[in-house]
């Protein structure tokens, strides 16, 4: 018997069961509640919140077997937890990744289950805004600075009201997409006048965080001597998701949806006060 299907037996899930343990079962936590307080998946998720990862990086960091890691990342994508796309450096691998916000629905609906006021308690206690007035720095690559990481900026920028500073560059600088352009001014937003950069003109800078967007500039991302925290964004490319820019227009609209996700799940992250900068950069975005 695979390590995998034994664990599936001890931990006993996927069987028939019975009528009364379906009975059981209303009146038992909600999945959402039992996916989380397994201690490898609650680590899984925590490994994911910091950064985008490949199963053989989640097995070297976690120090587990890859079938015992598989088994538990599909039981997170199963509960609506974990999502999963395949590299576009490398067919073989696929990135997986948190989806806070489901995380987030998942578990006001369940303090909600236990007390009606918990859910509501829990949506008053999200701040829409950046916590704290220490100012931060990140810097967002992809391969050509046309699109994901300049809408990724330019999100920062507005979602943060400049409490946080942000800049993007490519590792192949190629003309601003007209796609970015018309999709952020849909969010008032003109980013029209901005410049395409090489990511070399910032390794000599100070960033707390430098954060990927595309597979393949992850793999030749430098060391910054600021040795900020790193973390990777699994998300395709909008420009090439059809021939033309009329076609292609709502990936565009996907990728900022996206954007706007992570981005309003990381400003707290890197807002937080902590004791000392370096606490914060090992704590709080990467591990």
């Amino acid at each position: 018997m695979s390590r995998a299907r034994s664990a599936a037996n001890n931990e006993g899930l996927g069987g028939t069961g019975t009528c009364s343990d379906a009975a059981a079962d209303r009146d038992g936590p909600p999945e959402y509640a039992r996916l989380i307080a397994h201690p490898l998946r609650w680590r899984l998720l925590r490994e994911l919140v910091h950064s985008d990862r490949a199963v053989w990086e989640l097995t070297e960091r976690l120090d587990k077997p890859q079938n015992l890691i598989s088994y538990h990342l599909r039981q997170l994508r199963d509960g609506g937890l974990v999502t999963a796309r395949r590299s576009a450096a490398d067919g073989r691998d696929a990135y997986y990744a948190i989806d806070l916000a489901s995380c987030e629905q998942q578990s006001w609906a369940a303090g909600a289950a236990l007390h009606p006021a918990l859910g509501a308690a829990a949506a008053e206690l999200t701040s829409p805004g950046p916590r704290g007035p220490a100012s931060r720095r990140v810097l967002f690559l992809c391969t050509g600075n046309s699109a994901r990481s300049q809408i990724a900026e330019a999100l920062v920028t507005r979602m943060t009201g400049g409490v946080v500073e942000a800049a993007s560059a490519g590792s192949h600088p190629k003309p601003l997409h007209p796609n970015a352009v018309r999709v952020m001014r849909t969010r008032g937003i003109d980013i029209s006048g901005n410049r395409t950069k090489h990511l070399d003109e910032f390794t000599s800078q100070r960033f707390d965080a430098v954060i990927t967007l595309c597979d393949r500039v992850r793999e030749v991302c430098p060391e910054f001597p600021s040795h900020p925290a790193l973390a990777h964004w699994s998300m395709p490319d909008p420009a090439q998701a059809d021939p033309t820019d009329q076609a292609s227009y709502p990936a565009f609209e996907h990728t900022v949806e996206e954007l706007e996700t992570r981005i309003r799940f990381l400003v707290p992250l890197l807002t937080e006060r902590s004791t000392s900068d370096e606490t914060r950069r090992s704590s709080h975005v990467e591990h």
